[in-house]
C-alpha cells in the first residue's frame, strides 16, 4: 500500500466519522483523532546564506528525529529556501502553489516555522486533532495592533485591534483546503501591493480576503515563551555564536545632508557613535564640526542610489581601513553596535553577505528581494566586492538605494538575508509584546518621539528600560 493510499484511507475514515455525528464542536472534542504526521507538512522559513541553511537543517533533523521516538511515519519536512531556485519564496505566497503541487494530495496540514521554533510533535498533534481537516483553518499565537500602523499601511486604523495576525516565531497553521484554494487564488489575481513589507500581517490580510475567508484562530500551545502545555517555543533572534566580532572589524557609513547636521547628527553623537572604532559621515558638504565628507553627489530629495555606491567604492578602496563588513544608516537610524557585533559572529565574513530588515517588491511575479535601508545595511567585503565588480550602476542619482543594491546582489545570486532586529519604522509601529521579546538592533526615524529616550529605552544594554 502506497503512502498515498495510507493517507487518504485516513481521511475517508475521518470523513466517515463526521458524516455518522460522531464528532462535536471545536475545543470540546477530537475532530481528526487518527491524524497522523504524514499528513503534516512541516515548512521550515530557512534562508539560504550559510548560517541559516545549517540551523534550519538542524531543526529538520530534529523533527526527523522525534518522529523516529513516536514510532510514526516521518512527515514532509520543507526547507525554504529549497522548495525551487525562485528567492522570493520566502514571501510565503508565493510558494503556495508549488507546495500545492507537491504535498497538496496527501496533505492534510501546512505548518510553518521559523529556523529557531521547536516543536514537541506529540502536543502538536494534539492541537491539529481538534480541527476538522476538511474545513479552511487559519491557526496561530494571536497578535495584534494597538494603533494604526504605516507599516500596515494604516489597516483598521478605527479600531487596529480587531484584526488578528499570527507570531510566525511561535509557528503557523494552513489546514489543506485552505492552502490550496489560496495557491489557486494566487496565480489568477494580482496582490493589491507590489510591496511585501511584513509578511505575518500581509498573509493574514490576504487569507482573510475583506471577510471572504478565515481569521486567524488563536491557539494557546503555539508559544514563543515557554509553558508547560507548549506545542511550539521560540529561542531567540540574536543567538550566541561566540564572543562578538570586533570593533575594528566593521566601518559604519553615515547618510547625511546639510539640512541635517545640527538636527539628526547630535543625536548620533548622543547615542550610538561612541559604540563605533570605524565611522564617516557623507554628506552633500564637507563640514569639519562633524566632521562630514563630501563623496561629490549632489544631495536628492528621494533616492540616495548615487551616494551610496559613491560609499560602496570608497570603502573598497585604500581611502579607508580594510574591514570585513560594511555598516550603512540613515542619519536618523538609531542602532545597538554592541548587539549588532554579537549578530555578526554568526556570519562568514568570506561569504557574500547581504543583511538587515527584508522586504519584497513584485515576489508573486519574479520580483526581487532588498534589505531596506532605514534599518541598516550590512554588506560583506565579498559582497561589496562582487556587486562593484558586476557592472551594476544606478539608473539615476536619485534611485532608490536600498532596492537598487537589491536587485543587483539577487541577480547575482547573493541572499538577501532577512532578520527581524532591524527594523525600518519606529517602536510604536510595532507589536509592543513582539518586540519586548527581542533584542532588537535598529529603529529607524525619529518622528513624533524623543530618539535618545528610544535608543536608551531600546538598544542601550543596561536596565534603564526596567527604571523608565
Amino acid at each position: 500500500m502506497s503512502h498515498r493510499d495510507v493517507v487518504n484511507g485516513r481521511k475517508l475514515v475521518t470523513v466517515l466519522l463526521l458524516w455518522l455525528g460522531s464528532s462535536a464542536e471545536v475545543g470540546h472534542t477530537v475532530a481528526h483523532p487518527d491524524l497522523g504526521l504524514e499528513e503534516v507538512v512541516f515548512v521550515i522559513q530557512s534562508q539560504g546564506n550559510a548560517y541559516h541553511a545549517r540551523r534550519a537543517a538542524e531543526r529538520k533533523e530534529e523533527i526527523l528525529q522525534q518522529a523516529i521516538e513516536l514510532e510514526q511515519g516521518p512527515p514532509a519536512v520543507v526547507l525554504l529556501h529549497e522548495l525551487s531556485e525562485y528567492e522570493g519564496d520566502w514571501s510565503v505566497l508565493a510558494a503556495l502553489p508549488r507546495l500545492s503541487g507537491i504535498y497538496g494530495q496527501s496533505a492534510s496540514w501546512f505548518f510553518f516555522i521559523e529556523e529557531e521554533t521547536r516543536v514537541t510533535l506529540s502536543a502538536l498533534l494534539q492541537v491539529l486533532q481538534r480541527y476538522h481537516v476538511h474545513e479552511e483553518w487559519f491557526l496561530g499565537k494571536h497578535l495584534h495592533d494597538n494603533e494604526a500602523s504605516i507599516i500596515h499601511h494604516y489597516a483598521f486604523s478605527e479600531d487596529p485591534s480587531s484584526f488578528g495576525y499570527p507570531d510566525p516565531a511561535a509557528g503557523l497553521a494552513l489546514s489543506a483546503p485552505l492552502l490550496q484554494r489560496l495557491a489557486e487564488r494566487i496565480q489568477h489575481e494580482h496582490l493589491k501591493s507590489d510591496f511585501t513589507i511584513d509578511l505575518k500581517h500581509e498573509i493574514a490580510l490576504y487569507i482573510w480576503d475583506e471577510g471572504k475567508g478565515p481569521k486567524l484562530t488563536a491557539v494557546p500551545e503555539f508559544c514563543t515563551e515557554s509553558r508547560d502545555d507548549c506545542a511550539t517555543t521560540f529561542t531567540t533572534y540574536l543567538p550566541n555564536c561566540g564572543e562578538p566580532i570586533l570593533k575594528k572589524d566593521v566601518f559604519v557609513a553615515v547618510k547625511t545632508w546639510q539640512r541635517f547636521h545640527s538636527e539628526r547628527v547630535p543625536v548620533v553623537k548622543a547615542t550610538w557613535e561612541k559604540d563605533a572604532e570605524i565611522l564617516e559621515y557623507y554628506s552633500d558638504v564637507a563640514d569639519a564640526s562633524i566632521p562630514t565628507i563630501s563623496l561629490g553627489v549632489p544631495n536628492t530629495e528621494r533616492g540616495h542610489c548615487g551616494k551610496t555606491f559613491a560609499i560602496l567604492r570608497r570603502f573598497m578602496s585604500e581611502a579607508v581601513p580594510k574591514t570585513d563588513w560594511l555598516l550603512i544608516v540613515d542619519d536618523d537610524t538609531l542602532i545597538s553596535l554592541p548587539r549588532l557585533r554579537r549578530l555578526l559572529r554568526c556570519y562568514d565574513p568570506k561569504e557574500a553577505v547581504s543583511l538587515g530588515e527584508r522586504y519584497g517588491f513584485g515576489l508573486v511575479r519574479n520580483g526581487y528581494s532588498y534589505i531596506t535601508g532605514g534599518g541598516g545595511i550590512v554588506l560583506s567585503r565579498v559582497a561589496v566586492s562582487r556587486l562593484l565588480s558586476s557592472g551594476c550602476r544606478c539608473y539615476s542619482d536619485d534611485a532608490p538605494d536600498d532596492m537598487v543594491l537589491g536587485k543587483c546582489l539577487t541577480s547575482l545570486g547573493v541572499p538577501i538575508t532577512h532578520s527581524p532586529l532591524f527594523h525600518q519604522a519606529r517602536p510604536d509601529d510595532y507589536n509592543y509584546s513582539l518586540i519586548s521579546l527581542r533584542q532588537a538592533i535598529s529603529f529607524h526615524k525619529h518622528w513624533n518621539v524623543d530618539p535618545v529616550s528610544v535608543y536608551k529605552y531600546w538598544l542601550q544594554d543596561t536596565n534603564l528600560r526596567d527604571e523608565l
